[in-house]
């Protein structure tokens, strides 16, 4: 018990916490567009998606519990890093001489924090139907018969209103800068690579931060444009 707790502790440990949690939300991010992408082949595929994740029953929520304590550890983790970081020099730089940082680096703890904004309004309005539930009343028959929620209903009717569109395409930007960091620091902490390799992996990861951004973007884009109805 003493050992975990002196792990947890440690600057290292933190640090190997914040890059197991950030590489399972890396994973998901990638899997969840994916799936959100569906919504380019209309309602019959994005809605039997839907219902096949709601068919796994326990699974699903053993998926979430896991993301669920990943996203919050990753965040106090983060928030106490930053709070030991700023105790150990309390008197700023007389020069702030951080040329190698990134600046996705350098505010990785604020775009941390505004996903944390993003990821409660999206879960309130596309999960919880909450904020707008209006959008969440529709339903669907399948092929086979099957009654399901309109989940594509939810989407367009979501992003044909222009602020929540072009709220997602900015958060989009934040989540894109915080990933073109977060997967150069997981491998980095876990030591999976050797050191010379820094320069490849960074610019994986920010390809990757790329794709997630123009992925994601396209959808509440093509649905306020028009093209997808």
């Amino acid at each position: 018990m003493t050992l975990s707790l002196d792990f947890f502790r440690s600057s290292i440990g933190k640090k190997i916490i914040m890059a197991i949690t950030g590489f399972i939300w890396f994973g998901f991010v990638i899997l969840h567009m994916v799936g959100n992408l569906q919504v380019f082949q209309g309602p019959e595929k994005i809605n039997a998606y839907a219902k096949f994740l709601k068919d796994l029953g326990p699974l699903l929520w053993v998926a979430r519990i896991v993301l669920i304590i990943s996203f919050f550890g990753h965040v106090v983790v983060a928030i106490l890093l930053n709070r030991q970081n700023r105790a150990a020099r309390p008197v700023s730089y007389a020069k702030n001489s951080t040329i190698q940082a990134s600046k996705a680096s350098l505010t990785m703890i604020y775009s941390g924090l505004l996903l944390l904004a993003f990821l409660v309004y999206h879960l309130l309005h596309f999960t919880l139907g909450v904020t707008n539930p209006d959008h969440a009343s529709h339903e669907y028959v399948l092929r086979n018969g099957d009654v399901v929620h309109d989940v594509y209903a939810m989407v367009i009717l979501g992003f044909q209103d222009p602020a929540i569109a072009i709220s997602y395409v900015v958060f989009m930007v934040f989540l894109a800068l915080h990933f073109s960091h977060a997967l150069g620091s997981v491998i980095q902490t876990l030591g999976i690579l050797a050191p010379k390799h820094n320069p490849k992996i960074q610019q994986v990861s920010s390809g990757l931060a790329l794709v997630v951004f123009l992925g994601n973007s396209s959808m509440p884009i093509s649905i306020l444009l028009g093209f997808v109805k």
